[in-house]
Order: C-alpha cells, then structure tokens, then sequence
C-alpha cells in the first residue's frame, strides 16, 4: 500500500509538469489538443493525489505501524475522529492534505468554467498546476508520508504508536486546521483568475465577477478556522485567553486582513472602474501571505505552540515566493496600461473615500501584525540576538485601529456614493451620534472609565444603529408599497440586494464580536492553592472543592476537581476541571471547566496538586466578561456570509460614466 501511495504522488507530480507544459504551450501556439490534454491531466493529478490521501488516512485508521508518520501521530488506544485528524497532525500528512485540497480546488475551477473563459482557463490552470508541482515536489522528495520504518533491509511494524500530541486531541482541532487549509488553498483560484487577466489582457471585470462567490466562501473557511483556533485556545490551553498573538495565530491573519480589504475595495472597481491596480495587488498579496504563513508554521523560524518542528522546507518556501512574487510583480507593472481606472476619487466626504480609508486601515494593521512577528527574525539576522515582542505591542497598536475600522463600519452606509453634502450629513450622523453619546454617558455613570472600553462600546453603539436604519428606512418602505408586515419586507429587501444587507449582517457579527473583544477590560482571576473542602472567593462567586477523583483509560489517566459553585448564596452546580496525562508521551494537559453564559464565562483550570502539600490543589479562576459574544457574533458573521452568497433577487447595474455637460445646439432663427 504504501508503494502504491509514493506512487501516486510521484506519477501525480509528473502530470502537473504536463498540464502546466501543456496549459501553456497550447495557449500560446494555439495548440486546442494540448490545452484539453492539460486540462485531462489535472483530474488525473485530483484522482491520484485522492488515492495517496486515501491511502493514508485507511493507514492512520487501522494503526498501520510499519509507516513512520502513522507510528508517530497514531496510537490504538486514540478515538477513530482523532486518528482521521493525525492526517493533519503532523508535517507530512498536512503537507499532503494541502496537495490534495489544491488538486480538487483545481478540478472544481475546471470543471464550473469548462465553457467560459477558453482564452483564460489554461493561464488559470498554469498557476495552479505550477503550485501544484510545487507541493508536489515536498510530497514526494522533501517530506514524504510514506516512508516506512526499516530494519535492515526489511519493514517491521513498533507494537504500539506515540499517539496525537494530546493538546490537538480535541473537538476543534479536528476541524480547526482543515478549515484554515480550506482558506490557505482556496485564496489561490481568485488569483490565479486574477494573473491570467493580466496575461490575456482581459477587458472588464470578468475575472472578477468569476471569482467574487468564490473568493467569499474561501473568506469564510479562513474566519471559521481563525475563529475554531482561538475556541481551541480558550478550552484547551488552560491559561483562559482566546487569541495570544502568537506567530503562528498571526499568520492565519494576515490573509484574512488582505481578502476583508480586497472584498471590500473590489466592490469600487466593479461600480466605479476603480483601485484596478490595487484590486490586483491585494488578491497577490493575500495568495502570498497564505504561503508566508504556511513557511511560518513549517520552517521552525518562529516558536509556536502551532507551529511544527524545525525543518529544511523554509527555503523550499522562500524560493517558491520569490519566483511567484517576482512573476507577479512583472506582470502588474507590465500591465499598467490596461489597470487604468476609469473614474476617480470625486470628494473626501463620499462613499469611496470610506473604502479607501477602510483599505488604508486594514492594510496598517497587516503590517503592524507582520513587522511584530517577523522582528524576532530580523534581530536575529541583524544582531545576532533574538528580540520578542508580545502581546502588549500588539494591542497597542491594533486596538486604535480596530477602533478606527469599527468607525468607518458606520459610517460608510451613511455617506453617499460620489458626494455628500454637509446638510445630507449632518441627517444621516444624528441619531448614530446620539446612542454613541447615551451609550458613552451611561456606562460612566455606571462607574466604567476605562477608555478604549468607553469608546468601543460606543462605537458599537453607533454601527448597530446604522445598520438598524438600513433595514428599517428599506423595510419600512417595502412595507407601505406593498402592503405588507415588516419581518416580510424585511426578507424582501435583503433578498433584493443580498450583497448589500448580508454584508451589513457581517458588520452585524463584528460589532458583537467587538463587545465580546472589549468584555476583556473587565477580567478578573485569582490562583489558589486550596485543600478538600476550602473556599475560593472571586467577584461574586463562591467555590469549594468538593473532592479530587482520579482514573486511568488505555489512552491517558486523569485527576479531576469537583468543585461546588455559588453566586450571591444561590448554588449553580457542580465544574470539574480535569487534569490528564497521556500514556503513550507522559505529557499532561489540562480540561477546563467552564460555566458559559452570555453576560460571562466562569473559567476553572485544575494547574495540578501541591508540590508542598500532596493534599491541596492549586486551582486557577478566571471571570471573562461578554466573552460568549465572540462566538455569537461568528455565528451572525457567518449567517450574513451566506445570505451574501444568495444570489439577489434584483440585478443591479452601475453606471460609470459621469456627466459633466450637455451641449445644446442654439436653434436657428427662421425666417
């Protein structure tokens, strides 16, 4: 089997270099056999990059320990979802789950564009296939999945493996990195349409238009796998936080960062003819970052509780991102000419200028991520010397302009496209302004004075109200010309625009999460080390340990703290927060316990027993504000992510020529 596997991927490697050869030379000698030959050889590469993984996987599932990768991330004693999940466990198998979600990528792209687009498909299936080669090259000589563990000349099989690493052995890890290559892989088709336009020098937003469905869905891949990991943080890793800022955690960021702006300013050059060059550059750069960060988990520069072990790929890496980056670059600057906007920026105080702004913004806060992650590497290079900067960098550069992008959330819809007069304005800020103030004033008086919280709960204010009369102003009219209720008109208008009112369903999200962002202000937490029947204090709650219980299965033993909960005299049950250790690595997690509710979340970590006294254990409590409103804003984010992809029930056109004059012919005078 595992000869059969190799096999695969070689032979799937030799069929990429065809369709690349082939997608090109037939496109440029006009050659309609070799384009089709190429096109055939991308499903061959899908069907045999689907028979290694296929192969893997039936390995991993029935503890096949004569290969090396399943006797290292595989064990008996594991559940079979944890055993599927060490396909992306480990470096090799991950490496291979990237290979093969590119390959059904491509096969899906040709697939839905096999009559469209004949004069683009091969350039698109150019730069597929030449990714392709490029993991296929790390599959089959770099990192291959199936090499076997050899004695002599001769396969033997270990009795047992080492098992999962136990921190991954976890509901949300078995989706949380696949989601995340869902989103690293995908970002590649909008650019591959993207290059392929400037190759044939396409008229018009075609590429755009093509990949606009899929550019969104592959946005919502990165923000679940983004949103899983920070889940998996806050459960698992027992120190009670959700987002670290760690390189790793940055660099599933970045391209989220770089797709919010381009799906934001692609909407200028569909309308308006507009930001063609910075479209361009945009949907490169988030291609490119998905790579960057791919390096980052893969190279060992960074240190990463995500990150894998130090290895040789990251100049395999560097290399790829040089010539694609170099061929990019090439291409845009060649192109120039034909990236001419056709319109330009009329009035500060307009719609456009707020998306420039919201560009401008989001673009800042990339490089703010970037620079913080990437300047440990750079000390290191300069001066010999490692340099760190934690998480107080980057909350105090990013809140402020977090803060900023929720402003310009509101107050994009208020501004009008083109112009905006100051009378116009000043109707459109009132009532927006007025809860900003109200909401403001009435948590100082309710003895709150921290100042980013003031301000982002505000601001929250301010948005949720301009979203709130977007549905109400269209609903209400629905409703009056056609006679009918307004939860009706309401589904009316978002179906006649879906675009529009979904993505105000997105802000909608994010405005919830934002509240759940600045609940952190108000944490509290204590450490104590308590004996059976002792008391924890913190804010309003009152904790007693009941009994520690311990126990064994094959696959780890376990201590658990039964701990009887109260608040303001009034019992609320039992938290058990559990501590294991895995038998196959010794290595010892912790299984928080927590009590969820919206207003808060009670967090207990049982850190372990007394090193002092055998008899106490030393418990940690955390109080999280709002911090459920995270995850209830990720499901509203993604619910209008949806009602995005719906296609609208009116189709809109945008005029983009402007009318600067009229020219009447003077009338001649009759005789």
């Amino acid at each position: 089997m595992e000869t059969l596997g190799a096999f695969a991927i070689l032979l799937a490697f030799c069929l990429a270099i065809y369709a690349f050869s082939a997608s090109l030379v037939g496109s440029i000698r006009k050659r309609a056999f070799l384009v089709v030959s190429g096109e055939r050889a991308v499903y061959a590469v899908w069907i045999l990059m689907t028979t290694a993984a296929g192969i893997l996987v039936y390995s991993l599932m029935t503890s096949d320990f004569r290969l090396a990768y399943v006797a290292a991330r595989s064990n008996r004693a594991m559940p079979m979802v944890y055993k599927f999940a060490a396909w992306w466990g480990g470096q090799e198998g991950s490496l291979l789950l990237w290979s093969w979600l590119l390959s059904t990528f491509s096969v899906m792209v040709l697939w839905t564009n096999r009559r469209k687009f004949r004069d683009m498909m091969p350039y698109v299936i150019a730069v597929l296939s030449f990714t392709q080669i490029f993991f296929c090259t790390l599959n089959a000589f770099i990192e291959p999945p199936f090499q076997v563990l050899a004695v002599g000349r001769g396969v033997q099989a270990v009795a047992d493996g080492n098992g999962l690493n136990p921190l991954l052995q976890h509901p949300a890890m078995a989706i949380h990195p696949p989601m995340l290559y869902l989103g690293y892989v995908g970002f590649i088709v909008p650019f591959a349409f993207a290059f392929a336009s400037l190759v044939t020098k396409q008229p018009g937003e075609a590429w755009i238009a093509t990949t606009r469905r899929w550019s969104l869905i592959t946005w919502a891949f990165q923000s679940t796998g983004i949103l899983l990991g920070a889940g998996w943080a806050y459960a698992v890793l027992g120190w009670g936080g959700y987002w670290g800022w760690d390189p790793v955690e940055n660099a599933s960021l970045l391209p989220w960062i770089t797709a919010t702006a381009f799906l934001h300013s692609v909407m200028m050059q569909e309308k308006k003819g507009m930001m063609k060059v910075w479209n361009m550059v945009l949907i490169s750069g988030t291609f490119f970052l998905c790579i960057f960060g791919t390096f980052l988990t893969r190279s060992g520069v960074v240190s990463s509780v995500h990150a894998f072990a130090q290895s040789s790929l990251g100049s395999w890496f560097l290399g790829f991102l040089a010539i694609a980056v170099g061929v990019t670059t090439f291409m845009i600057i060649k192109r120039l000419d034909y990236l001419k906007s056709e319109a330009h920026l009329e009035s500060v105080l307009s719609r456009e200028s707020s998306f420039l702004f919201n560009n401008l913004i989001l673009l800042a806060s990339s490089f703010a991520v970037l620079w913080g992650t990437l300047f440990p590497v750079l000390t290191e290079a300069v001066m010999g010397e490692k340099i760190t900067v934690g998480a107080p960098f980057f909350n105090k550069v990013n809140i402020p302009i977090g803060l900023f992008l929720l402003l310009l959330t509101g107050v994009g819809p208020l501004i009008a496209w083109r112009r905006s007069s100051w009378d116009s304005l000043k109707r459109a800020f009132r009532w927006p302004t007025v809860f900003f103030l109200v909401t403001v004033l009435g948590l100082v008086a309710s003895g709150i004075h921290h100042m980013y919280a003031l301000i982002s709960f505000g601001l929250c204010a301010f948005v949720t109200t301009t979203i709130v009369m977007e549905f109400f102003k269209g609903s209400r009219a629905i409703a009056i010309k056609n006679q009918m209720n307004f939860l009706r008109a309401m589904i009316e208008l978002t179906h006649r625009n879906t675009r529009r009112y979904g993505g105000y369903l997105v802000h909608m999200g994010i405005v919830i999460m934002f509240i759940g962002f600045t609940g952190a202000a108000f944490n509290k937490d204590t450490t104590k080390e308590v004996k059976i029947g002792e008391h924890i204090q913190l804010g309003n709650y009152d904790l007693q340990v009941k009994q520690v219980l311990d126990g064994d299965n094959p696959n780890y033993s376990w201590q658990r703290a039964v701990i009887a909960v109260s608040k303001g005299g009034d019992s609320l049950g039992d938290l058990t927060p559990e501590r294991r250790v895995y038998v196959s690595s010794q290595q010892p997690t912790s299984q928080v316990s927590i009590r969820r509710r919206l207003n808060e979340d009670l967090y207990l970590n049982f850190a372990s027993m007394s090193q002092t006294d055998p008899t106490a254990a030393i418990i940690q409590v955390y109080i999280f504000p709002l911090v459920s409103c995270i995850w209830v804003g990720f499901y509203v984010l993604l619910f209008g992510t949806l009602i995005c992809l719906v296609p609208s029930k009116v189709k809109y056109s945008y005029a983009r020529t402007e009318v600067v004059g009229v020219y009447a012919k003077q009338a001649q005078p009759t005789k």
